[in-house]
């Protein structure tokens, strides 16, 4: 049995989730946490072979901090469950563990709506200046040791959880690897961030709040 988790925060992804969950590489774990999805996405989930834990608090930090608990395994990779990324080069940023405390994709196409790519390259840029990050994405895939990350203490239960993740990891001088990653439409639904303009505001707060702490 493989040592890696992959976690998959979802609210309401039942449409997408079956091509995700066809991805994952073999032998990994699968996570899946609903975060009070009202499509049946729990079902979903379970139905494709997922261990699904319920995590009732709102919120993309909350989900994700649900399915690390919940995880057993050394290792630990976040996956959104919309199809936009492809699971198949999970391996790729587990390989990278070798080397690294932690590794996330960037994102390289530009289809992604232009309010959400200036958000995404503000903050980017705020973490290579402030802190010394050698990344332009915020990695919304990412691979990290579990106990690690755990340690780390990620408080932030909202959008900022990976941008926290960020800078506490830059704080504790973690060795941080980035690495090209496929980025398509997702394949169903519409995004609760980059899918408004009220999104992606309400994001970026949590983001700039993070790095005013």
């Amino acid at each position: 049995m493989s040592d890696v988790t992959v976690i998959i925060p979802c609210m309401n992804e039942s449409g997408s989730l079956p091509g995700v969950l066809a991805r994952i590489p073999g032998g990994y774990r699968v996570v899946v946490v609903d975060n009070n999805s009202t499509d049946g996405t729990a079902d979903v989930a379970g139905a494709h072979g997922a261990t699904v834990v319920h995590e009732t608090r709102p919120g993309y930090g909350s989900a994700v901090h649900a399915g690390v608990l919940a995880a057993e395994t050394d290792i630990v990779c976040v996956l959104d469950g919309d199809g936009s990324m492809d699971p198949a080069e999970l391996p790729m940023l587990v390989a990278e563990l070798d080397r690294a405390d932690l590794v996330v994709g960037r994102r390289r196409s530009r289809h992604s709506p232009i309010h959400a790519r200036v958000g995404n390259y503000v903050l980017a840029l705020r973490l290579r200046t402030k802190y010394g990050l050698p990344v332009h994405d915020l990695g919304a895939i990412r691979a990290v040791r579990r106990a690690a990350l755990l340690d780390l203490n990620v408080t932030d239960r909202r959008s900022g959880y990976p941008l926290q993740l960020l800078v506490l990891a830059s704080k504790a001088g973690w060795r941080v690897v980035e690495r090209d990653v496929t980025y398509s439409p997702r394949t169903a639904g519409a995004s609760k961030v980059s899918g408004s303009i009220k999104g992606t505001v309400v994001a970026v707060r949590d983001f700039w709040k993070v790095l005013s702490e």
